[in-house]
């Protein structure tokens, strides 16, 4: 979001801190055979087999190194304090044992981790942040960036989904030129109707939202007319499709793994949302990313 609009939602948190926190809410080819000094003269020779394909490369469940790319939710935005990044609670290499990151579940040092995030980044951004990663060579980078492309002041102003997935088929490309073996870990844009279902009647949530958090989705948070209703399911439909491009990209990569749909389909809770903006994951909500993380990360095999 611009600062200029987190400037005027300060504003308005400001007079509300005390009530939120009283109670808001293997084979490769076989080698040929030479003809035996024994063979019949006319004995055709034995037809070669067809090369086996090479195999997929197998997926490490213990990388020692790791770079995070995305936007505020992995910066962490408003999970520790008002207005503020907090790298510290990232659910991909925060510190923090109450979030417990992917990081610390992997028992990566905070040395070996990298956070390229940028909170208010859209997915054009995303190639430039994955030449920052791949200057590391990490053994892993996480991927998660989509809510401020569907997040904008109108429908009309969503990034188109075909510049979406061009832009992160893009960034692949760049990570691949300098770090070829990285694997990556791509987690899905969260279901932002689901979100505006949490807040929609509590009166602090829809005072700050007004403030342009998420217009296309938050806006007149308590509406109810069918032009609210179709505007909020053009929104949720763009999220949708932003996803199935991840996932179709990521699939052409044989280092990439998506997360199945399991970050869209989590149902946040209340107390997991940031309690300065109600958009945000908190503390708790970023140690349900980590956890999502971490379960696809180490599996023998990507979701079915």
């Amino acid at each position: 979001m611009p600062p200029a609009a987190w400037a005027a939602v300060a504003a308005v948190v400001a007079l509300v801190v005390f009530a939120v926190s009283c109670g808001g809410f293997g084979g490769g080819a076989p080698h040929s055979r030479g003809a035996s000094a024994g063979a019949h003269p006319s004995s055709p020779p034995s037809p070669s087999p067809s090369p086996s394909p090479s195999p997929s490369p197998s997926w490490d469940t213990g990388p020692d190194s790791l770079a995070a790319l995305g936007d505020s939710i992995t910066r962490a935005f408003d999970a520790c304090s008002l207005l503020d990044d907090c790298p510290e609670a990232s659910w991909a290499t925060g510190t923090s044992p109450e979030v417990d990151s992917l990081a610390r579940r992997l028992g990566i040092p905070a040395a070996a981790t990298w956070n390229h995030a940028r909170s208010g980044a859209l997915m054009a951004e995303l190639p430039a942040q994955a030449e920052k990663a791949a200057a590391h060579r990490p053994e892993l980078v996480t991927v998660l960036i989509g809510a401020n492309d569907a997040c904008r002041p109108t429908v009309e102003r969503m990034t188109p989904v075909q510049e979406f997935r061009a832009d992160f088929a893009e960034a692949l490309r760049t990570l691949r030129r300098v770090s070829p073996r990285t694997q990556v870990y791509v987690a899905g844009v969260p279901d932002l109707e689901r979100l505006w279902s949490l807040g929609r009647s509590h009166p602090v949530a829809a005072q700050v939202w007004q403030l342009g958090i998420c217009p296309s989705m938050l806006g007149g948070a308590q509406a109810s007319d069918a032009g609210a209703a179709e505007r909020r399911a053009k929104v949720s439909a763009r999220v949708r499709a932003y996803n199935a491009a991840l996932a179709e990209v990521c699939e052409r990569d044989k280092r990439c793994r998506h997360d199945g749909g399991a970050v869209h389909d989590y149902r946040f809770t209340a107390r997991e949302l940031s309690s300065w903006d109600w958009f945000h994951p908190g503390p708790e909500g970023q140690r349900a990313l980590a956890e999502i993380a971490h379960r696809q990360v180490t599996a023998a095999s990507p979701p079915a």
